[in-house]
């Protein structure tokens, strides 16, 4: 089973930037990545914690905590030793930055400032009108009137 994490190649080009061609270098300590039982026992547990993290981070989205963050952690830990993790995080470093970059767009941060605006004054008339109705009672606690 080949990882892309057994090679001995270096991670960034010698200029410091990343470099797409070059491949995945195991974080692995060099004791561990000589037996290669050991270093498949390595991956393997690389892989159930990130995928803990990563499952965390999901349940996150609906519970209360930073989701993204520990999705983005798990894919991290999985970086470490998966090449496949590192092309993933690549792509959504990519997606984020240009994400980003459009948001900060002067025409697009007036629509959502005018989206949000519009929002929050509808939100404001249906509480106003909850209170003018049944003032601060609570939705469960109202009898038909």
């Amino acid at each position: 089973m080949n990882t892309g994490s057994d090679h001995g190649a270096h991670e960034s080009a010698p200029n410091g930037t990343d470099s797409a061609d070059q491949p995945h270098v195991s974080k692995a300590p060099a004791f561990v990545k000589a037996n290669r039982s050991l270093h498949l026992t390595w991956q393997v547990g690389v892989f159930i914690v990130g995928l803990a993290v990563i499952a965390a981070g999901i349940a996150m989205l609906v519970l209360p905590g930073p989701g993204w963050v520990a999705i983005f952690a798990g894919l991290v830990i999985w970086g470490t030793e998966f090449a496949w993790a590192q092309v993933v995080l690549r792509w959504t470093k990519r997606k984020v930055s240009e994400a980003a970059h459009k948001a900060m767009d002067p025409r697009v941060r007036r629509r959502n400032l005018i989206l949000t605006g519009v929002g929050l004054a509808v939100a404001a008339v249906l509480i106003g009108f909850y209170l003018w109705k049944y003032g601060l009672m609570l939705p469960w606690n109202i009898k038909d009137q």
